[in-house]
């Protein structure tokens, strides 16, 4: 798209205009020389209807390893070999410990994780359920769970127990999910967002990109996300990690990354953007950029099977581009 039109676009946007599927498409044809542009728009859209504030979510690995699916990216999956940590549900103590470090870290969020499929049938749910009352009791933060697949009952207990915000990604588009997962269907990810919006609480889904996707795919993700009006979209960037199916996928060029967060932005206005695993791999020293180009959200810390940046280099970065974090 040429500049013009980006810059047509972007006021659009600001007025009030809701962007065409095909309009978003046609900005993936942004030109390289162009893309601090699209970003700088991006940016203003965030600004009018976001706000000025970084939502700063920690993760805490509550159960790791040994899932039964075979999602290709995934380093818990029990279909690959490689050194992620396997370990059962931590007790209650320990998820309490873990939430607090967060919290000391800087986070305003913590979102407790999860490894396998989903909650029916599994014999930690009420566990997982009372470890996130106390957390809620011992701690300022705001609570999200990352479960996996939920019945309309589960997502009912969780809201019951003061859970506000479920994170379930749909990871990519519903056209290329079968190449990246076949162990279970996109169905079932859209019923759990279905159930958890169902019980009143808020979503908090997104995906991965650099899985070998079309840009096509990348706005059908993100038209999908809209529909479903999400209130958080984490973007996990493909970190290959030696053992997974994807290990030899090239990593995006963070250029493109930029382009990506950018037009998320123009078709989400108001919603926290989140980067989420692999923009410190893949970014390198254009993260800041990318708080530049419509994102207000970050992960904090460790991420599930590999490490993350320290959270002062984010509370600086943020600060650095006149942003603030979330109270």
């Amino acid at each position: 798209m040429e500049a013009l039109r980006i810059t047509a676009l972007g006021e659009e946007i600001l007025c009030g205009h809701q962007v065409t599927y095909e309009e978003a498409l046609a900005l993936t044809n942004t030109e390289t020389v162009d893309i601090p542009l699209l970003g700088a728009y991006a940016h203003k859209i965030r600004s009018k209807f976001a706000g000025d504030r970084v939502d700063m979510c920690g993760i805490v690995n509550a159960r790791s390893g040994m899932c039964s699916e075979d999602c290709k990216f995934c380093a818990q999956s029990v279909y690959h070999q490689t050194d992620a940590p396997v370990y059962p549900l931590l007790n209650q103590e320990q998820l309490i410990v873990a939430a607090k470090k967060a919290e000391v870290e800087g986070a305003g969020r913590v979102s407790l994780v999860t490894s396998g499929k989903g909650m029916p049938r599994d014999p930690d749910f009420p566990l997982i359920v009372e470890a996130l009352r106390l957390i809620m009791q011992e701690t300022s933060l705001k609570v999200c769970a990352n479960l996996g697949t939920l019945t309309p009952e589960q997502a009912t207990a969780l809201a019951g127990a003061g859970v506000k915000r479920y994170a379930h990604n749909l990871e990519t588009s519903a056209g290329y999910y079968p190449k990246i997962c076949t162990t279970h269907p996109y169905e079932e990810r859209l019923a759990t967002l279905r159930a958890v919006q169902a019980s009143g609480m808020e979503l908090c889904t997104g995906g991965i990109i650099g899985l070998g996707e079309t840009w096509a795919d990348r706005i059908d993700m993100a038209f999908a996300l809209r529909f479903f009006d999400v209130a958080s979209v984490p973007i996990n960037i493909l970190n290959p990690l030696k053992g997974t199916a994807l290990q030899s996928m090239q990593p995006l060029a963070p250029l493109e990354i930029l382009k990506t967060f950018a037009i998320f932005r123009f078709i989400l206005p108001s919603k926290t953007i989140r980067p989420a695993g692999g923009r410190e791999l893949n970014l390198r020293d254009l993260q800041g950029a990318l708080m530049l180009s419509g994102a207000n959200g970050l992960i904090v810390g460790n991420y599930l099977t590999f490490t993350g940046r320290n959270s002062k280099s984010d509370f600086t970065m943020i600060r650095d581009v006149e942003l603030y974090p979330a109270d």
